[in-house]
């Protein structure tokens, strides 16, 4: 990358509104797009969204007690970007230093199986770029194949919104998988905190040995900022 060139980050969100069967509606939670973007445009990252479906988002989790997302609702720019996001077909993975997963339950309906997501991010992690991921977001991390063939989780130190936390939601039943037991499956550790406290990872080999340190991933929304942050230390390191 040339000095001075401003990094892009690719924001992943879901296009899913319905949760299951229950007639409740679904899609991103937005302080897991509204703390990490500060985060980035706090860096001086720029920003782009997709969707697997792109066009509007749909949106939940609005509390506007919140200052970050009041901002991010009342500013025009912002809420244009979410209601008009790319189609996975727009995007050259080699744009991005980094993609990241936001949550919210939308996420386990069309994250897992949008084998062009899959494509762009093992593209841009194999690039030299860092993957993150919060909450339900890693759900986009479950069927992302390298090219040796092997999943980009296998063997890596990862978090996500885990059973118990599901459970404590009483959405065990309605989800399609149980996030936290499906990325195990797949030969991930999982790495989790206390229901609903912040846990973020970074898989923690040396650059020198082992590129899974450019993974970043966080239990649940407490956990969102936390995830920006270290994306951005992984950016900001000479060669990343």
């Amino acid at each position: 990358m040339q000095p001075n060139m401003q990094l892009k980050i690719l924001i992943v969100l879901t296009s899913h509104n319905n949760l299951g069967d229950t007639n409740k509606p679904t899609g991103f939670y937005l302080p897991e797009v509204t703390h990490p973007e500060a985060v980035f445009a706090a860096a001086e990252f720029a920003v782009d969204y997709v969707s697997p479906q792109g066009g509007k988002a749909p949106m939940v989790g609005i509390d506007l007690e919140d200052e970050l997302n009041k901002a991010f609702i009342n500013n025009p720019k912002q809420i244009a970007k979410v209601e008009n996001t790319l189609t996975p077909s727009q995007i050259n993975p080699k744009n991005y230093s980094a993609i990241f997963y936001s949550g919210g339950h939308g996420t386990m309906w069309d994250f897992p199986e949008n084998q062009e997501l899959a494509n762009i991010t093992a593209n841009i992690y194999e690039n030299g770029g860092v993957v993150g991921a919060v909450c339900h977001g890693s759900a986009g991390l479950v069927n992302v194949k390298l090219g040796s063939g092997e999943y980009l989780v296998a063997g890596k130190k990862i978090s996500c919104f885990t059973n118990e936390e599901e459970a404590a939601v009483g959405l065990t039943a309605v989800v399609p998988f149980l996030l936290e037991s499906k990325l195990a499956k797949l030969g991930a550790n999982i790495e989790k905190a206390a229901n609903f406290q912040p846990k973020v990872v970074v898989c923690d080999m040396p650059l020198a040995l082992s590129s899974a340190y450019r993974i970043v991933t966080g239990q649940n929304p407490a956990s969102a900022t936390g995830v920006g942050t270290e994306i951005v230390k992984l950016l900001q390191i000479p060669g990343v």
